[in-house]
């Protein structure tokens, strides 16, 4: 797992059958062998995200590029999904109110407040 923050678990963790693992550092200035192991995980570009079964061999994959990326389990993904939704839903709209002070010059303070 990675320390960083927006990708920290919401949930515990617990074995899963599959692994969500999101690309999250650039691939410009890594190693060739990097940048090839993340293609083979069909991560092209940063910020993305490719669901691959628990195996060893993507497991191995992983810690090969494992200051790139971030894996999760499906319970964290759809935590961290719906967590985003909440954070992104609309919210009430503010209501404000806007009303002109009761004044004995009329011409000047109308002008003033109408913008002229």
């Amino acid at each position: 797992m990675s320390g960083f923050r927006a990708f920290k678990a919401q949930v515990p963790i617990q074995w899963s059958e599959s692994l969500y693992i999101t690309l999250v550092r650039g691939l410009p200035g890594t190693r060739k062998l990097h940048r090839r192991t993340l293609e083979a995980m069909g991560l092209r570009r940063c910020h993305r995200t490719v669901l691959h079964s628990n195996t060893s061999s993507i497991r191995g994959m992983i810690q090969q590029v494992k200051r790139m990326v971030v894996v999760e389990t499906e319970e964290m993904f759809k935590a961290r999904k719906e967590a985003e939704a909440n954070h992104k839903a609309l919210r009430p709209p503010l209501v404000v109110s806007h009303s002109i002070p009761a004044t004995g010059s009329s011409n000047m303070s109308l002008a003033y407040f109408r913008g002229w």
